[in-house]
């Protein structure tokens, strides 16, 4: 600083003191541009991601496809009555991760679902509980499912399972008596199975708890959301870095991969909602 003092001294003699400011504003600007930069640089890291592009949600249809029509929801879009949806499950139901609750999955779904169903009234209800597993869900389904009369039920679960190393064939029995409960209010289902990211993926049992949620589904005619593949392909296939997708606690979504998840949840339960019922083709004998 005292050279540029020097140099402004300078200048001003010899050029007179009416560019003195001008001067002394111009070398001030070309100083400390570059510090600042180095500042900002050092103090706000996060300013460096100011210009990155967003990812692109890639979620192919063909990988979350639902295997079932969902008729309730079907039969409700053919009315004016209200839809309600109730997503019961854990902190990546309740929306751990995100930023506020309005870019938890339910709320973003809300968002996805109504630009579908233009013209009818539904909610997302938003019934997840940090830390619980499927025993603890259970315990609150009349009060968080069945008396809220719901249209479609989605069901996350597994996860706190598989981190607290639990028996997965123990959960055979409470899965069944909870979609029991849901049936028996004529609702649609839809299992969520977990989330592929480290601290899930490191755990041995992960990709069992997959296969079991999967083959449940399968043995009980119900519908299974596949994120843990969904996710899996975000790392492998297009090749985003868990940083991307995943909070910084390595266990649950970001603002990014919740609305993701939620604009792919939403298109495969509007295309279930809406799939042509085949009809019966009876072929006389001859």
């Amino acid at each position: 600083m005292k050279l540029f003092r020097l140099i402004v001294q300078c200048e001003s003699h010899r050029r007179g003191p009416g560019v003195r400011r001008l001067l002394r504003h111009a070398l001030f600007r070309r100083a400390v541009r570059p510090l600042t930069a180095a500042l900002i640089a050092g103090l706000f890291p996060f300013a460096a991601w100011a210009g990155t592009a967003v990812p692109r949600c890639n979620n192919p249809f063909d990988l979350l496809r639902l295997a079932s029509p969902l008729k309730r929801l079907q039969h409700r879009l053919t009315t004016t009555d209200p839809i309600t949806v109730v997503a019961i499950g854990s902190s990546s139901t309740a929306g751990a991760g995100a930023s506020s609750p309005a870019k938890s999955y339910p709320s973003q779904l809300e968002a996805a679902l109504k630009a579908h169903f233009r013209g009818h009234t539904l909610t997302v209800l938003n019934r997840g509980v940090n830390g619980e597993e499927i025993g603890d869900m259970l315990k609150r389904f009349g009060t968080d499912v069945v008396a809220l009369k719901p249209d479609l039920v989605l069901w996350q679960l597994g996860t706190n399972s598989v981190m607290r190393d639990q028996q997965i064939g123990a959960h055979g029995s409470l899965i069944r008596d909870g979609l029991r409960q849901i049936r028996a209010i004529g609702a649609d289902v839809v299992l969520i199975d977990p989330q592929y990211v480290p601290r899930v993926i490191a755990k041995p049992d992960a990709e069992r708890m997959v296969e079991f949620l999967a083959l449940t589904a399968k043995q009980e005619n119900i519908d299974l959301f596949r994120r843990y593949e969904l996710m899996k392909r975000w790392y492998q296939v297009d090749h985003l870095s868990f940083d991307t997708f995943v909070s910084p606690d390595g266990l649950h979504l970001n603002d990014w991969s919740y609305a993701c998840m939620a604009k792919g949840l939403a298109d495969v339960i509007a295309e279930a909602a809406q799939r042509p019922v085949q009809a019966a083709t009876v072929r006389s004998s001859r």
